[in-house]
């Protein structure tokens, strides 16, 4: 396929560690010039970090150790021995992996073929969907569907196609009885995150965790009580900071055009894993919700069903 990456050197092409390479794309634009050199070396061979220690690191990128530290912290990293093990695990992946699912961090061009394009976009939804499950702290998500299904009221904001993903997971939780709005507009999300209390959830999606609307929603409701979460792809951005709960999502961003598709896929998939958590919490609840709402739509799931309006009784008057 054409159009590679530019931020990708022509070497990172023949040695695949997706992860790495996602994450540093995905913050690329907020790297410091002494952490953009470590990055440089990095995505020109993932392999240096198993090759190299730290202080042999900082060395051939022209920087110190603490900022090799400070850069694996800045891409979500622990530490360099987390980067490592990150790195271990890609290329061990990347062996075991077809020929053909190396063009999951390619960019889409004019002249790419139908096979390309499916074949592109299914392995980095695939990928994306691998990374963002493996990312999750489950523990805190059972904790927080625990006060998902007992909450009173649940706001949950984004702009974009971050709104169709908070969309989703609003109508999965309202038809199992959890009170909910989707708001992305500003004065409307504030207008209800200002009504938000200690029994309440607020929830912000953004991908890049940048987007100053739904930062200044979730921001709202936190100050008047509300639990803060935020599902984002950058857990070092500034919607990650104001939020009491973060959840990391993951996206093969580059080569997605015009739209964040498999940020989307990936938001959607952590609010379908939150709404059967949820679900889970008080299950009798739920039966008889979803039992209720089926016998609501059934008569108009059969095949070629007509909804049929009563004619109004015809009122006769006397003179």
């Amino acid at each position: 396929m054409t159009g590679i990456d530019p931020l990708l050197p022509a070497s990172a092409e023949r040695v695949d560690a997706s992860a790495v390479h996602n994450r540093i794309r995905s913050r690329w634009d907020d790297l410091p010039a002494a952490s953009l050199r470590v990055a440089t070396v990095v995505l020109e061979d993932p392999r240096v970090v198993l090759e190299l220690g730290v202080n042999e690191l900082a060395e051939r990128a022209g920087t110190s150790p603490a900022t090799v530290t400070r850069f694996c912290r800045q891409i979500g990293y622990t530490g360099y021995v987390a980067l490592r093990m990150s790195v271990a695990t890609e290329l061990g992946r990347t062996s075991a992996r077809p020929a053909h699912q190396a063009d999951i961090g390619r960019a889409f061009g004019p002249d790419d073929t139908a096979e390309d394009v499916r074949s592109t976009l299914l392995n980095g939804t695939i990928r994306s969907l691998q990374e963002t499950a493996a990312s999750l702290d489950l523990v805190q998500l059972r904790a927080l569907a625990e006060t998902l299904a007992r909450s009173r009221h649940v706001d949950l904001y984004g702009v974009g196609s971050s709104a169709l993903a908070a969309e989703a997971l609003a109508g999965r939780l309202y038809r199992i009885g959890v009170v909910c709005n989707v708001w992305s507009e500003v004065h409307a999300g504030l207008t209800s995150a200002v009504l938000q209390t200690e029994d309440c959830v607020a929830i912000g999606y953004s991908h890049t965790g940048r987007t100053a609307e739904t930062i200044t929603m979730l921001e709202e409701a936190g100050r008047h009580g509300s639990l803060t979460v935020a599902v984002t792809n950058d857990p070092s951005s500034r919607l990650a900071e104001r939020a009491d709960v973060v959840i990391q999502t993951s996206a093969f961003e580059r080569f997605l055009q015009p739209d964040d598709l498999a940020a989307y896929y990936s938001q959607v998939y952590v609010g379908d894993l939150l709404y059967v958590l949820t679900a889970q919490v008080d299950f009798a609840r739920t039966s008889a919700h979803l039992a209720a709402s089926a016998v609501a739509v059934a008569p108009h799931r059969g095949v070629g069903a007509v909804t049929r309006i009563a004619p109004r009784p015809i009122r006769r008057t006397t003179t």
